[in-house]
């Protein structure tokens, strides 16, 4: 994919890190596009997985799940929705954010410090690569993995060694936006972020950190009656089905995943 300079986002990284940033920069970027979830269908979904992470690859769903004790990550038909496989993160981990780069399934920690890699077809712990900081959410396109840790920055890695290779600010009309939390990489380029505890999922463009477009998530819990809404927690769990302009999209306790389209 062709690079571009880092610009604004560069700019401002050091103030960001500072805590400094109270001014938006000047050129911050024509504002961004505003859209909607306009829901296509509605599919069953585990309402008491805690997802960290949602991703396709080939004709499966794959999910994360967090809380110590609790973690797993698992495949299932999206045809079916039968599960082929669940294989449990280790007890004294938290698991977050899982993306596929090749033949391996990259599972993050939240606190832990470890990324594990896992076998793509077996789910089964195959190595481990450590990172400093936390791991919230990852995504991978085509020569680089790109991971978020709560912060207003994305990280890029290596999609094999999950070495580091770079740095991205990321600017909402010029101002950082942090929290940002699980990650799904599209064809296009693009990145999309749940901004956690909020019903907002942004479309980033990574190579300048600026947010292109916002997406309001939050008629998605209109759907469940108030019951539902009572138990369920925030949305977290965003997948693009490839080939199309639709997203599957749900949050931790949700009995539901919606398949969406992005619209105005």
């Amino acid at each position: 994919m062709r690079r571009r300079p880092l610009s604004v986002a560069a700019a401002v990284a050091a103030c960001v890190a500072a805590a400094a940033c109270d001014s938006a920069p000047a050129d911050p970027g024509p504002p961004p596009e505003r859209l909607r979830a306009e829901v296509v269908a509605v599919h069953p979904h585990d309402p008491t997985a805690f997802t960290q992470g949602l991703e396709v690859s080939g004709d499966e769903l794959l999910e994360g799940t967090g809380l110590s004790g609790r973690s797993w990550i698992a495949a299932r038909s999206l045809a079916t929705g039968a599960e082929r496989v669940r294989v449990p993160v280790p007890d004294d981990m938290f698991g977050e954010g899982i993306t596929v780069a090749g033949s391996t399934v990259w599972q993050l920690t939240w606190r832990d410090g470890v990324a594990v890699a896992r076998d793509r077809d077996t789910l089964t712990e195959r190595g481990r690569a450590d990172y400093d900081g936390e791991g919230w959410g990852l995504c991978a396109q085509d020569d680089r993995l790109v991971m978020s840790d709560g912060t207003a920055q994305l990280t890029f890695r290596h999609p094999g060694t999950f070495a580091e290779t770079g740095r991205v600010t990321v600017l909402r009309e010029g101002r950082a936006v942090t929290r940002l939390n699980e990650l799904e990489c599209t064809d296009d380029g693009a990145v999309y972020a749940n901004v956690w505890k909020t019903d907002e999922i942004l479309r980033i463009d990574p190579d300048e950190g600026r947010v292109t477009a916002v997406v309001d998530a939050g008629a998605l819990r209109e759907r469940f009656t108030d019951g539902q809404r009572e138990r369920i927690d925030v949305l977290n769990g965003i997948a693009h089905l490839p080939g199309t302009d639709r997203f599957l999209v749900t949050g931790k306790y949700w009995p539901s995943v919606f398949e969406v389209r992005f619209v105005p």
